[in-house]
C-alpha cells in the first residue's frame, strides 16, 4: 500500500508513444504552438478592438482562453516526458494535472452552455438583449463558470488525496480524478457517487439548456429575412461544431472506467480521451476566426499590420 506525496505513478500510454515519439513530439509541438499563436491572435483583436466589445466576443475569448489553460496542463508535461523518456508522474503533479484537466472540461461545458443562452437572447429577444446581457453580466458569467467548475473539482480531488493506494499504473498519457481514485486500497463510493452526480447534473443542465435554446433560435429563425435567418443559423452551427468535437472525448473520459473500461489497452485510452484536448483547443479558435465574419475581418487586418511592421523592421 502506497500513502504521501512521495508517491509516483507510470503513465502506461507513455511507453506506448515512445517508440513514435520522433513522430508525435513534432506534431503536437505544432499543434501546441498554433493553439497559442491563433488564441493570442484572438484576445489581441477583442481587447483592442472596441466594435468587438459584445457579449458574444467575451464568451469567444473564455472559451480561448481556457483552451489554453486545457492544452497547457497537457501537451507541455506530454512534450517532456516523450523527449525525455519519462513515463512516470509524482502523486502531487498527478492530482494537480488532474485537478487542472477537470476544471478544463467543466469550464469548456459551462461556457458553451452561457454562450447558447446569449445567441437564444440575442436572436429571441433582440429588443431587450442589450439590457439583459451587458459586458458586465458577460464577464460576470465568465468568471463564474471558472470558479464552479475549480470548487467543484476541488472537493474532487480532496476527496481523492485521502485515500490510500494500492496501485500506481494509469492507462493513459495524463492523470485525471478517476484514474486516480480507482486505485485505492478503500472504499471510493463517495468519490465515484460525487463525481457521477457533478458531471451528469452539469452534462444534462448543459444538453437541456442548449436543445431548448437551439429549438428556440431555429423556430424564430424561419420568420427572419433570408439575410438573419442565414446569419442566425450560421453562428448556432458554429457552437453546435465545436461543441460536440469536445463532447465526445469529454464523455469518454466521464464514463470510460464507469463502464468497466480497466480491461481497455492503454492505446484505446489514449485515442478516445486525447481528442478533447488536442481539438477543441485548436478547433474553436479557427472555426470561430474563420465563421465569424467581423472577428475574421479583423484578425486579417492584424495580421497584416504584423506582417507590415515586420518586413519594415528586417529590410
Amino acid at each position: 500500500m502506497e500513502n504521501g506525496s512521495s508517491t509516483s505513478f507510470v503513465l502506461l500510454g507513455l511507453a506506448e508513444m515512445e517508440s513514435l515519439r520522433h513522430f508525435y513530439c513534432p506534431i503536437f509541438t505544432v499543434i501546441y504552438l498554433c493553439i497559442l499563436g491563433l488564441s493570442i491572435l484572438i484576445l489581441s483583436v477583442v481587447v483592442t478592438d472596441h466594435s468587438l466589445h459584445e457579449p458574444m466576443y467575451v464568451f469567444i475569448c473564455n472559451l480561448v482562453l481556457n483552451g489554453v489553460f486545457g492544452s497547457s496542463s497537457f501537451f507541455p508535461k506530454l512534450l517532456t516526458d516523450l523527449w525525455t523518456s519519462s513515463e512516470t508522474i509524482s502523486r502531487d503533479k498527478c492530482l494537480a494535472q488532474s485537478m487542472c484537466i477537470m476544471v478544463y472540461g467543466f469550464c469548456e461545458v459551462m461556457t458553451f452552455t452561457v454562450m447558447a443562452y446569449d445567441r437564444y437572447l440575442a436572436v429571441c429577444h433582440p429588443l431587450h438583449y442589450v439590457n439583459l446581457m451587458t459586458n458586465a453580466k458577460a464577464v460576470k458569467l465568465a468568471v463564474e463558470c471558472f470558479f464552479v467548475s475549480f470548487i467543484l473539482n476541488l472537493i474532487g480531488v480532496l476527496l481523492t488525496m485521502r485515500l490510500p493506494l494500492c496501485g500506481t499504473q494509469i492507462k493513459n498519457i495524463f492523470c485525471d480524478n478517476m484514474a486516480i481514485f480507482i486505485l485505492a486500497c478503500s472504499d471510493t463510493s463517495v468519490n465515484n457517487i460525487y463525481g457521477t452526480v457533478c458531471t451528469i447534473v452539469l452534462l444534462i443542465n448543459a444538453l437541456l439548456t442548449i436543445a431548448f435554446t437551439y429549438v428556440r433560435i431555429y423556430i424564430v429563425c424561419l420568420r427572419l429575412s433570408p439575410e438573419s435567418r442565414h446569419k442566425a443559423l450560421h453562428t448556432l452551427l458554429t457552437h453546435l461544431i465545436n461543441f460536440s468535437v469536445f463532447l465526445v472525448g469529454f464523455i469518454f473520459i466521464f464514463i470510460r472506467y464507469r463502464l468497466g473500461a480497466k480491461t481497455l489497452p492503454a492505446s484505446a485510452h489514449i485515442l478516445l480521451s486525447i481528442p478533447s484536448f488536442l481539438f477543441p483547443p485548436l478547433v474553436n479558435p479557427l472555426v470561430f476566426g474563420i465563421r465569424t465574419k467581423a472577428l475574421k475581418s479583423r484578425m486579417v487586418y492584424r495580421l497584416k499590420t504584423w506582417t507590415r511592421i515586420h518586413n519594415r523592421f528586417t529590410v
